[in-house]
């Protein structure tokens, strides 16, 4: 990207935004029952709060995401944050409207506690010492934050991917707080497929050398164990249509096949650059406790049933879903909006044509701006 492609598209974003950190100093009680902290939280916000405070959104990342969710940290930064083309002024979650709060998850390796802090009580990062967490204890420390910026309510939790897990989460243990919640390309359970995915990319990691049982912060890191992860768990956010379109049986700078086991095709390419770049932004034991805590969520199992689940809430929801995802297809979506409609909830549902996969909730903007723009206006009063 050029100094003017660079300027153009500052201009057209939330601008500079500076990650800022909360410390919780007391414990927490986790799902699991363990009491867990002191837990710092990194966090950022766009926009301004008003004064009747009733228009602030929680955005909710997915596996890999962060806090950084619009913007640039610095004029040097070559991308934007990971949702940047839905979040800034006039676009889906327009700042010039509503406060805007993203935070980087529990467990994470973005500046909030993880396997990867340093454990207080050892000088040394906590590794596998770290506590087996959940999406709820996810949910728990974002409360956290919201509480401690004065935000008195949310007119919305909003994500996509393991970001709809937690805006369920939220809209259930929270339900006079949260006025709306927008689910997207999410589930109510992971399924077998799912957890079967996520099983071998953490095999992948675990059967590293340089795994050594997550004590590895002082030496080198499992990248190969958490590349072939990565590149395992990208597929999934893909769909055939997509890849075909893109790179089809092409080879990779070359006529004919080398006849060996080096790369030959574009795909094989593309996957490894996606997990050699994922592995110097992100950490492996961060992946094992992320992945795992999806594994676990299952709200129809937690409650007795999805309309149990909601039985209690208040928030009205918006459910979106692309017609090609097949990690989370649009059944699994459209499961949460009967559940909803069982108990009278309201709900709209809105099924999105698109061969971008899963990843599409990253990439459709257009489709995606629209619809939020009309939910969030029916909702907003301000």
């Amino acid at each position: 990207m050029d100094i003017k492609q660079k300027n153009s598209s500052i201009n057209d974003s939330v601008g500079i935004v500076e990650t800022k950190y909360y410390i919780y100093p007391d414990k927490i009680k986790l799902e699991s029952g363990i009491e867990f902290g002191p837990v710092t939280i990194a966090y950022e916000t766009y926009g301004q709060l008003n004064k009747e405070a009733n228009n602030a959104i929680l955005l909710l990342h997915a596996l890999s995401g962060d806090a950084h969710v619009a913007g640039y940290n610095s004029p040097e930064d070559k991308k934007p944050g990971w949702w940047d083309s839905m979040v800034g002024p006039n676009k889906a979650f327009d700042t010039n409207k509503y406060f805007i709060v993203c935070s980087n998850i529990l467990g994470g390796c973005k500046g909030t506690t993880g396997p990867s802090s340093v454990n207080p009580e050892t000088g040394k990062p906590y590794a596998l010492g770290f506590p087996v967490i959940t999406i709820e204890d996810m949910v728990k420390v974002q409360k956290l934050l919201i509480d401690h910026l004065g935000v008195n309510s949310l007119l919305s939790v909003a994500g996509g991917s393991m970001g709809g897990m937690q805006a369920m989460e939220w809209v259930i243990h929270y339900p006079e707080f949260v006025k709306s919640a927008i689910v997207i390309a999410s589930t109510s359970k992971l399924s077998a497929q799912g957890i079967a995915f996520n099983a071998v990319g953490r095999t992948a990691i675990i059967s590293d050398l340089n795994w050594n049982n997550g004590n590895y912060y002082e030496s080198e890191p499992p990248a190969n164990g958490l590349s072939i992860a990565r590149m395992i768990g990208h597929i999934t956010y893909l769909s055939e249509e997509s890849m075909h379109k893109k790179f089809g049986r092409k080879l990779q700078d070359k006529t004919s096949p080398d006849y060996n086991f080096n790369v030959d095709f574009q795909v094989e390419s593309y996957l490894q650059h996606q997990g050699q770049s994922f592995v110097d932004r992100f950490d492996a034991n961060s992946y094992l406790y992320i992945t795992k805590a999806m594994d676990y969520f299952d709200l129809p199992s937690k409650y007795g049933s999805l309309a149990l689940a909601f039985r209690q809430i208040k928030s009205k929801f918006l459910v979106v879903s692309f017609s090609s995802d097949w990690l989370f297809p649009p059944d699994q979506s459209k499961d949460v909006v009967k559940a909803l409609m069982n108990v009278d909830k309201d709900v709209a549902y809105c099924a999105i044509e698109s061969n971008c996969g899963h990843d599409a909730f990253l990439i459709e903007k257009d489709h995606q701006t629209r619809i939020i723009n009309s939910f969030l206006k029916d909702i907003f009063k301000g």
